[in-house]
């Protein structure tokens, strides 16, 4: 329980209809959620709006509303406050009601196209290694020391990011790490945070069914580092052409990495295996688990910001050495016939193109890449036929089939991606609706030393139709059908 005054600092208040020395029990932006004693704040959404649902949570026993209209009528008995921006207010408001944790440990926020669910987890297992209590954010999961909290969004709701902070102060962390999505930014789900450290990783064609211009979707990655704060550091990859331009109206301190140009934290590879990377980081030999120069990426980035939270620079090396591949991201299985399964999130064109070229950088090159690939319904369409252009091109055998349709027709969906394979790759392609069909064709299909490249959904345990979501989880489907094949 709040007082209503102490938790509406830095929210912008314009005026005040009622008393603020009330009692809060909770705070909302959900209507559903409302009940007696809550502070609710009326958004406005892409869907609906919050302002029309004002009434109805005062009967249910809302004491206090946010809003940036007052109503016509208002209730005796209930205190309004206008504020220019609403979305902006519950962030600081929610950071408020759980006494601003992110000003109590060291949290570090990772944004980019591809590699935030990655060098996110890097991090989080980087320094629970070294002893330290930490938190995680990410899209795979949710995760405060050794509990496992399951994840809806890469970036919660401002609510759910304070109540998930929260927990890491109250069980001792002194550093979390989170995923900065884009949309995270846009709808200031962010705001009211006080970020350590910012870090980039990339930035490619995505969300543009949300963004609807590059431009606006390479704003939306800046203006978490334009608002980082003069000590903080803000950490960015130089070979993205757009890592310098993250960094041109940040206060925070600035630092670069890299594989190919200078910077301040260099990497190079020395060898790439199944078995792992062998790097030059910094200057050292080390070698590491995990697979690809994309992780080469991530590991510099890591190393990077540890060294930047003033971790010893050897300590930092032998404990990357010892962290595991992330889940679903370069997942890799073997059957017993000597087929080698590799289950990937990668749902962007250039995710898909760094996934295939690394399994021809690691493979031994007598094998056949055999690529399951589908695009989600309800998002972007433009990358449609360039995943799969990317998969002919990088692929012996492509199987095109559904990933998450949501409510779009999966038939429509690759027929879309279909528009992108040229006449010289339609006689090594095939569309297969049902995904498990397509992992068990691409098994049967398989020959001892072939790659089998599952793409898309990673880590996910479900998948979505009409709006339905049922158990799907690629990585065990393709071990049962590599056990029955062997």
């Amino acid at each position: 329980m709040k007082i209503l005054k102490d938790i509406l600092y830095k929210t912008g208040i314009l005026d005040v209809s009622g008393s603020t020395e009330i009692s809060v029990t909770d705070i909302c932006f959900d209507s559903r959620k409302a009940k007696e004693g809550s502070l609710f704040i009326a958004m406005r959404g892409t869907q609906t709006d919050g302002h029309h649902y004002i009434q109805p949570v005062i009967e249910q026993g809302a004491v206090a509303i946010v809003c940036e209209q007052l109503p016509k009528i208002l209730t005796e008995g209930v205190t309004y406050v206008r504020v220019g921006d609403s979305a902006s207010a519950l962030a600081n408001i929610a950071s408020n009601f759980y006494g601003n944790p992110s000003e109590k440990i060291k949290l570090v926020g990772v944004t980019g196209t591809n590699g935030k669910t990655t060098t996110a987890t890097l991090l989080f297992q980087l320094f629970r290694s070294l002893g330290y209590h930490a938190g995680l954010l990410s899209t795979v999961k949710n995760q405060v020391n050794d509990q496992v909290i399951p994840s809806t969004h890469t970036t919660p709701d401002p609510i759910r990011i304070n109540e998930l902070l929260s927990a890491m102060v109250e069980e001792g962390c002194t550093h979390g790490f989170m995923e900065v999505s884009s949309h995270a930014v846009v709808q200031k789900r962010i705001a009211g945070l006080k970020f350590a450290g910012g870090v980039f990783t990339n930035v490619t064609h995505d969300h543009l069914d949300y963004h609807k211009t590059f431009a606006e979707y390479l704003k939306a990655k800046k203006a978490f580092f334009d608002a980082l704060p003069s000590d903080a550091f803000a950490l960015v990859n130089t070979d993205d052409k757009n890592g310098m331009t993250m960094l041109q109206n940040t206060r925070a301190r600035k630092y670069t990495y890299s594989l190919r140009s200078m910077s301040d934290y260099k990497c190079k590879m020395i060898e790439n295996h199944f078995s792992g990377l062998i790097l030059n980081l910094d200057g050292h030999e080390v070698h590491c688990k995990l697979i690809g120069s994309f992780n080469a990426y991530n590991l510099a980035a890591a190393y990077g910001t540890a060294v930047l939270l003033d971790e010893e620079k050897m300590k930092v090396l032998t404990a990357l050495s010892n962290l595991d591949p992330v889940e679903g991201r370069f997942d890799t299985i073997t059957s017993k016939r000597k087929i080698i399964g590799v289950v990937d999130y990668a749902h962007t064109p250039d995710a898909l193109q760094n996934v295939l070229s690394t399994i021809h950088d690691v493979s031994s090159g007598h094998g056949r890449v055999i690529t399951i690939v589908g695009c989600g319904g309800d998002r972007d369409t433009n990358k449609r036929p360039v995943m799969a252009r990317i998969a002919c091109e990088l692929s012996d055998k492509v199987i095109l089939t559904s990933d998450n349709p949501r409510s779009e027709d999966p038939s429509e969906i690759i027929h879309e991606m279909e528009k992108g394979i040229g006449p010289g790759e339609v006689m090594k392609t095939i569309s297969i609706v049902d995904r498990k069909e397509a992992i068990k064709a691409a098994v049967q299909f398989a020959l001892p030393g072939d790659v089998i490249l599952l793409a898309g959904k990673g880590h996910e345990k479900y998948q979505e139709v009409k709006g339905v979501k049922t158990p799907f989880d690629d990585k065990k489907i393709l071990q049962e059908f590599f056990q029955n094949a062997d």
